[in-house]
């Protein structure tokens, strides 16, 4: 998948990797305000640099998953978020953060488990994530939500995501969907998201994808 390129940085306590197949490019790691991650510098990181707090705080500033890091003596590593939410990026990706479960992705792929970048376009070639192909394209959506869900009883646990074969993105689990604008709209337990760009109920699944969209998936 993707490039495989994988860039590991190692430092005294602190080991930081930054994973090529999964980026793209939002620029949230070295354009925040820290020494972290400077795009000129070899290397592009350097974790002895900042602290373990620091650390955490850039590495969750990625919303795709790319960037992970861990104590090189295993005492700590990126907790998930206490709530599961999906926000629509405008004419972009579903970025979902959370205790996540990604079915048919090895547990070791980047940092997939907490945050996330799904392709919403249908036309990523590194399918359930994006690619950035919505952007070559000029794939074009507002990003509202204009649905609202049941609710849940309480935030947080585990969020299941399933890429179903030649269809949507099913969750399943606690998750509250913002609109690009920022605001929560949508609320509940279970909930079918477009994949396939083809929806006119947007970023909800209304079966346009059938007959019309192949990509791998659970059956």
């Amino acid at each position: 998948m993707g490039s495989n390129k994988i860039l590991t940085f190692e430092g005294e306590e602190i080991t930081v990797i930054w994973d090529g197949n999964l980026c793209i490019h939002a620029e949230e790691c070295w354009r925040a305000d820290s020494e972290l991650f400077e795009l000129k510098r070899d290397p592009f990181g350097n974790p002895d640099l900042v602290d373990a707090e620091e650390v955490d705080r850039i590495s969750k500033r990625c919303p795709s998953g790319a960037i992970s890091w861990s104590a090189n003596d295993g005492s700590s590593e990126e907790q998930a978020e206490e709530e599961n939410t999906v926000t629509v990026v405008p004419s972009g990706p579903l970025y979902v953060r959370g205790d996540l479960t990604i079915e048919g992705v090895p547990e070791q792929e980047g940092n997939v488990s907490k945050r996330v970048a799904l392709c919403r376009c249908g036309l990523s070639k590194n399918k359930p994530f994006c690619d950035n192909s919505h952007a070559k394209a000029n794939w074009d959506d507002t990003g509202a939500v204009g649905r609202e869900g049941p609710g849940f009883e309480e935030a947080g646990g585990p969020l299941s995501i399933s890429p179903r074969k030649d269809g949507p993105i099913l969750l399943r689990g606690n998750v509250s969907v913002r609109a690009a604008s920022g605001c929560v709209r949508w609320t509940g337990k279970k909930v079918s998201l477009c994949r396939c760009g083809l929806s006119k109920r947007k970023p909800f699944c209304d079966g346009s994808h059938k007959g019309q969209f192949e990509a791998d998936g659970e059956s």
